[in-house]
């Protein structure tokens, strides 16, 4: 099978949702656009003080809070200043918001959804670059033989959304993504350079129609496979747009 781009992720708001694109234009050094623009810091959060980069542990996240798998999104007005985010959860129901001019509600709306003792969601915020899991602006890459493999480890079905990856490509061997490392993948005319493997949390663990945790994901990798990574993080090296069903050139 030859490779190709299956499916096109973003997530407006980190750990708070995903949406899927049919198409996205890509820029070098740059995250899939508006990729985790915003996050949301909790009440114990130690933010970088000139509005750089902070790490996850920061913020809300299905890691301490398995219910925010379930939260799906969708960005309106792309070009605006202001745009518009909506979510929707299966117990919280649906907000609309302008993060730009509107936390409070966004704060109010997740509130209910954090376990008793986690630290409270306090207030909306953003940084220089977008607030990826690594301090550098990546994509995330990730391969449906992979998660097959993984699949079958585990005797079950895996939604790829407990992931939460940016590309995901179909075609490839399983774990062939870990031998890319250092090297580059095309997509259309977009150039991808493999910079890192990606070690996962228990969020992986918790289901996203539900929110409820019902599978041991690390576990499995660890049993399976000897680590705890799956997908890898890419830079954009060369822009362009990019369509689902794309061709991959791989290494």
């Amino acid at each position: 099978m030859t490779a190709r781009l299956a499916h096109v992720f973003r997530h407006p708001i980190k750990g708070l949702g995903r949406e899927e694109l049919a198409t996205a234009r890509l820029s070098p050094d740059a995250t899939v656009p508006h990729d985790r623009r915003w996050a949301v810091a909790h009440e114990a959060a130690a933010l970088a003080p000139d509005g750089g980069w902070s790490p996850c542990s920061n913020f809300a996240r299905a890691a301490k809070a398995p219910e925010l798998m379930a939260i799906t999104a969708r960005l309106q007005d792309d070009e605006s200043d202001s745009p518009r985010v909506t979510l929707s959860h299966p117990r919280a129901g649906t907000l609309t918001l302008r993060p730009e001019e509107d936390g409070a509600s966004l704060t109010e709306w997740l509130a209910p959804l954090i376990p008793e003792g986690r630290a409270a969601p306090a207030r909306l915020v953003s940084a220089r670059q977008s607030l990826t899991d690594s301090p550098w602006p990546s994509v995330s890459v990730l391969c449906l033989g992979s998660l097959r493999a993984l699949e079958a480890t585990m005797g079950r079905g895996l939604s790829i959304h407990r992931f939460r990856g940016n590309l995901w490509l179909e075609g490839t061997e399983p774990w062939a993504e870990f031998d890319w490392l250092g090297k580059d993948i095309e997509i259309g005319p977009v150039r991808l350079r493999i910079e890192e493997r990606i070690t996962r949390c228990t969020a992986t663990s918790a289901n996203p129609e539900t929110g409820q945790v019902d599978a041991d994901t690390l576990g499995a990798l660890e049993r399976g496979f000897g680590h705890r990574d799956f997908g890898v993080y890419a830079r954009v090296v060369a822009g362009g747009p990019i369509t689902r069903g794309d061709g991959v050139r791989l290494p």
